[in-house]
C-alpha cells in the first residue's frame, strides 16, 4: 500500500498481495485495507468477492478447478464434479477436513479445445475424465502422505 501511495486505486493490487503472502484474505485484513486506503469494507469485500482469483478464507494443500464453461460441461465436466463432491465429501468453495484438497469451479480456464478441463495446483489438465482427474488427485494427495 506504501508503495502505491496508500492510494484507493491500488486496491486490486494490494489485496493480490495480501493473499500473495497469507493464501487468502480475511475479514481483518480486508478491514485494514479499507481503513488504509480511504476505501469503505463493502467495495473492498465487493471488490473480493467479484474477481475469482481472491480467497476469503483457507484453501486446502492442494486445489482442484473444475472448468463449468459451456465446452467443458458439455463434454462432462458436471459429472467429474460430481464425482470429486461425492468421494470428498465436499462443494466447490469447500476444503476437505484434513485441509488436503480445495474444490473450485471456474467459469472458463481458456483451454476450450481441451474440454472438458480442470486444474490441479496450477497445472491445466486437459479432456479429464471422472477416472483420470480422480487418479491425479489421488496421486498428489498420497504421495504427501507417504
Amino acid at each position: 500500500m506504501r508503495r502505491n501511495g496508500n492510494r484507493p486505486d491500488a486496491l486490486i493490487e494490494t489485496l493480490h498481495s495480501i493473499q500473495s503472502t497469507f493464501g487468502y484474505l480475511d475479514e481483518p485484513a480486508l478491514l485494514y485495507v479499507s481503513d488504509m486506503l480511504s476505501v469503505s469494507p463493502a467495495e473492498v469485500y465487493g471488490v473480493a468477492t467479484f474477481y475469482h482469483y481472491f480467497q476469503l478464507k483457507p484453501q486446502g494443500k492442494h486445489c482442484c478447478s473444475v472448468c463449468t464453461g459451456t465446452a467443458c460441461y458439455i463434454k462432462g465436466a458436471d459429472q467429474v464434479l460430481a464425482n470429486i463432491e461425492k468421494t470428498y465429501g465436499i462443494k466447490p468453495g469447500e476444503t476437505t477436513e484434513d485441509g488436503e484438497l480445495s474444490l473450485l469451479t471456474v467459469r472458463c480456464l481458456g483451454a476450450c479445445g481441451l474440454a472438458p478441463a480442470a486444474t490441479l495446483d496450477g497445472e491445466v489438465i486437459g479432456n479429464v475424465t471422472v477416472e483420470s482427474l480422480q487418479q491425479r488427485i489421488e496421486e498428489v494427495t498420497v504421495h504427501d502422505n507417504a
